[in-house]
């Protein structure tokens, strides 16, 4: 085990986007993004020297206490059946928390649910994992992907199903227009717009303006902000991300208005396009709801994410490795109270905007077969 300093953190960089599970929330791109955590990076090595596991770990500082939070989004990333490796960096992490005074490591790394000797290994070090179906970890539980791994567009169009192409040709016939934006500021605040619209429609708290600058700033050309437009409005954005061998959707937005175009289902295919240009082998619709029942207010954002016929993967959860029992108490407690209080002030915000803006009555139900952008 291996505490890397900063500038030896390349060498994890080039690790991480090699890996087959390498992420860009365990990249430096991302560290620079967060802004008010602190980074470390903790490797294991094998013979021949080179890394065989890595963690970014970002550490942050728990208000009104002496302690911190240690995340590790996506992380750490190593073969799943490497126990060792899993354990090394763990306990890497347990000789930071002494520095830090942290109450956890938080993980939630890109294996899946049905792995049974990470199963094995997690129970071996007796760690405590949480999951949900819906939404309900600090990234989702439940994601669909698509393997477009040699593919063409012509092949990846084939496999969707039959009204996701034509939702596609809908809106090229119906006069919707999308481009890539990130250099163009006033775009950028109305694609900040349209997200607070969707927020208010769908009821999750939009990001401020600054960050997705950020984002952009940050990520460079492996970002790209699209957005739609019919007769010169903006209509509908996305946000996709690029890294190691994957292509992430992570952002959708889209306007009260115009919705029965189907402006997403061109812009998703725009991003897809880029995943297929770029050589990468997967592209990630991310977050859909684990709960199947066609009554679940989510449901609606698996459908349209089905229709791109991917596949639903079950990760294995988000996983707390506890330091201070009684200072991790004390932060799942107040971090729950934080989050339940500050959604129930926007959801009521968002009814008073509702009752006194008369138009918004008829754009609350979507449009027959318009995507959920609730993520």
């Amino acid at each position: 085990m291996e505490i890397l300093r900063p500038e030896n953190y390349d060498e994890f960089e080039k690790f991480n986007r090699s890996h087959p599970r390498g992420h860009f929330m365990q990249s430096a791109e991302w560290a620079a993004l967060k802004s008010d955590w602190k980074r470390e990076v903790v490797v294991m090595r094998g013979a021949g020297k080179d890394i065989r596991a890595g963690i970014s770990i970002l550490i942050r500082k728990i208000p009104m206490t002496p302690y911190t939070l240690m995340y590790a989004p996506r992380g750490p990333i190593f073969d799943e059946n490497d126990r060792a490796a899993f354990t090394d960096v763990v306990n890497g992490a347990r000789r930071l928390a002494k520095k830090y005074r942290s109450v956890c490591l938080r993980m939630d790394p890109d294996i899946r649910a049905d792995c049974k000797e990470f199963a094995e290994a997690l129970d071996f070090m007796k760690l405590k994992v949480k999951g949900g179906k819906n939404f309900e970890t600090t990234q989702p539980r439940f994601v669909y992907r698509m393997d477009i791994k040699g593919k063409t567009e012509e092949e990846v169009m084939a496999n969707f199903t039959s009204k996701t192409r034509y939702n596609v040709r809908v809106a090229i016939k119906n006069g919707v227009e999308t481009r890539v934006v990130n250099d163009d500021p006033e775009a950028i605040a109305q694609f900040h717009a349209l997200m607070k619209v969707t927020g208010e429609r769908d009821g999750f708290i939009c990001r401020s303006q600054s960050y997705f600058e950020r984002l952009l700033k940050s990520l460079g050309e492996d970002a790209r902000l699209y957005a739609a437009y019919y007769n010169g409005e903006m209509i509908a954005g996305t946000l996709a991300i690029r890294y190691a061998d994957k292509v992430w959707y992570l952002y959708g937005a889209s306007s009260n208005k115009e919705r029965n175009r189907m402006p997403n289902y061109l812009l998703q295919w725009d991003m897809i396009r880029w995943a297929v240009e770029s050589g990468v082998s997967v592209y990630d619709f991310r977050g859909v709801s684990g709960d199947m029942d066609e009554s679940n207010p989510l449901y609606g954002l698996y459908r349209f994410k089905r229709g791109f016929n991917g596949e639903l993967v079950e990760f294995v959860g988000e996983i707390d490795a506890v330091f201070r029992r009684f200072g991790y108490a004390f932060t799942e407690f107040g971090t729950r109270t934080f989050k339940h209080l500050r959604k129930r002030r926007f959801l009521a915000k968002t009814k008073d905007k509702r009752h006194h803006t008369a138009p918004a009555k008829a754009a609350e139900k979507p449009a027959e077969n318009a995507e959920s952008d609730a993520e």
